[in-house]
């Protein structure tokens, strides 16, 4: 990549995934960030469930938090009807959250193949068919869904849709304001198609979020914590915030790291961390 890089960011522009300072509670989060001086969070969805979604909105709305999105629905591949069914059923309910948490964004993993599959395409294309369903229901609700396309190394267990190429092929068959897509440094550094299709999306309308985690080596068992803190890994923040700048996206900067050994630590100092290191890195 080859853009020059863009000005210093305000601390305005960050949202803390609640996944990165996982060890804390919503009250501590929220405390925290009041702290630090962060104004926004990304929730996950088994966190404020076990707190009260009407609860956690109203914690956010008292800490002066703005939610700017709720992971995560999706996972849509299944081939079975009741479980199908399911999968509807609670993405639903996802949505009816999201709306309650004030955001407009719900972040979706379409889901691996299922056991004994080797079928991408159909997988994929169950994956069309439940958005299909799903998109005018987020939109009575003034929700998006943001497809978010995760490693290949994913490919089989967590999520059939691996390039932003690909959750732009998905997205585009429904209206912008119903699907658009996730930009994740983490899921998407290594792709030199990866600055085409965030011009594409924005082109579109469709860049629903922008999310931030490096690249570390070695990864850990199971890969998939294994997200790093930023600037300690491979990825240029700073060439990819000048792409989606390019492309319109002026919107939140969500930090998402799913890592052990930052949860092991004391959550207030991760998150002062992870405030210097955006300032410094994005």
């Amino acid at each position: 990549m080859s853009t020059a890089p863009p000005s210093a960011l305000p601390l305005s522009r960050l949202s803390l995934n609640q996944e990165t300072v996982r060890q804390l509670s919503l009250p501590d989060l929220a405390e925290g960030c009041a702290k630090e001086g962060i104004t926004a969070v990304g929730l996950w969805r088994t966190p404020v469930q076990e707190y009260g979604v009407e609860r956690t909105a109203r914690l956010m709305r008292d800490s002066g938090l703005t939610v700017t999105s709720l992971c995560r629905g999706g996972f849509f591949t299944d081939t079975e009807e009741a479980a199908r069914a399911r999968a509807l059923d609670d993405n639903r309910a996802a949505i009816d959250e999201a709306a309650a948490l004030g955001t407009d964004t719900l972040v979706l993993v379409s889901g691996g193949l299922p056991p004994g599959s080797r079928d991408l395409a159909g997988a994929r294309e169950r994956v069309a068919e439940a958005l299909a369903l799903l998109g005018p229901y987020a939109e009575q609700r003034g929700v998006r869904l943001a497809i978010e396309p995760l490693h290949p190394m994913f490919a089989a267990d967590r999520c059939v849709v691996s390039t932003l190429g690909q959750a732009l092929d998905l997205a585009e068959r429904f209206p912008a304001h119903q699907v658009g897509v996730v930009v994740d440094t983490y899921h998407v550094w290594w792709d030199d198609r990866a600055p085409a299709q965030i011009a594409r999306a924005g082109r579109g309308g469709r860049l629903h979020a922008f999310q931030l985690a490096d690249w570390i080596t070695p990864l850990p068992a199971g890969v998939l914590l294994g997200r790093g803190q930023l600037g300690d890994g491979s990825v240029d923040f700073k060439a990819f915030r000048a792409l989606v700048e390019a492309a319109g996206y002026d919107g939140p900067i969500e930090v998402e790291i799913f890592n052990e050994a930052l949860w092991a630590r004391d959550g207030g100092e991760v998150l002062r961390e992870t405030a210097e290191r955006f300032r410094a890195c994005a």
